[in-house]
């Protein structure tokens, strides 16, 4: 494999203002009761595949990859529902995430989320990127460095709604990851959206 300059991407459900301003609204006195960084609220996402490293000379292949998935995605399946509604703190990255209510947790229909995460995964996977194999959760990280966990394990409601996806990149600066998005897909059809 050649060297050369990399960005580190993912592909994720990227919420318009509406959606995060309301999960910032749901989450606010949990988030600032656990002692954590508040996420900032235009970072707010759920990731469907993370990806690291990759080389920017790859990045039209993954492009290509990104607007096939989202041609070929079933229009059936949209909107894809998230609804976001139980809180966990995770201890060893020391963060606080809002997941899908319990419902959909053991079981029942994502609407498409789940299967998009694996579809995405794996097509990434088989043209040799290194997509994190873990196994998927919907979940928004609200707060990091959390010192407390939450008493109350659920939120009110917060429900978002998609019919594309986007792949972000995420820079490190001092104060804090900077996403951006790289590109945009609209599902089930060809349409791309560049920004």
């Amino acid at each position: 494999m050649s060297a050369g300059p990399t960005r580190r991407l993912f592909f994720a459900l990227w919420p318009d203002e509406e959606q995060r301003a309301a999960l910032v609204r749901a989450t606010g006195k949990t988030v600032h009761h656990s002692g954590g960084r508040p996420v900032p609220e235009e970072n707010l996402h759920v990731t469907l595949a993370f990806l690291g490293s990759v080389l920017e000379s790859r990045l039209e292949e993954l492009s290509v990859i990104a607007r096939r998935i989202a041609a070929i995605f079933p229009r059936n399946a949209l909107p894809l529902a998230v609804s976001l509604e139980a809180l966990e703190h995770w201890g060893k990255p020391q963060v606080l995430t809002v997941l899908e209510s319990q419902e959909r947790a053991h079981g029942a229909p994502t609407s498409g989320v789940a299967e998009l995460a694996r579809i995405l995964t794996d097509a990434t996977a088989a043209a040799g990127f290194s997509p994190d194999l873990k196994p998927f959760r919907v979940h928004v990280t609200v707060a990091r460095k959390v010192v407390r966990a939450p008493r109350a394990r659920t939120m009110r409601k917060v429900q978002w709604s998609f019919d594309a996806f986007a792949l972000i990149e995420s820079r490190t600066l001092e104060e804090g990851p900077v996403y951006s998005v790289v590109e945009s897909c609209v599902l089930g059809g060809a349409e791309k959206v560049r920004t």
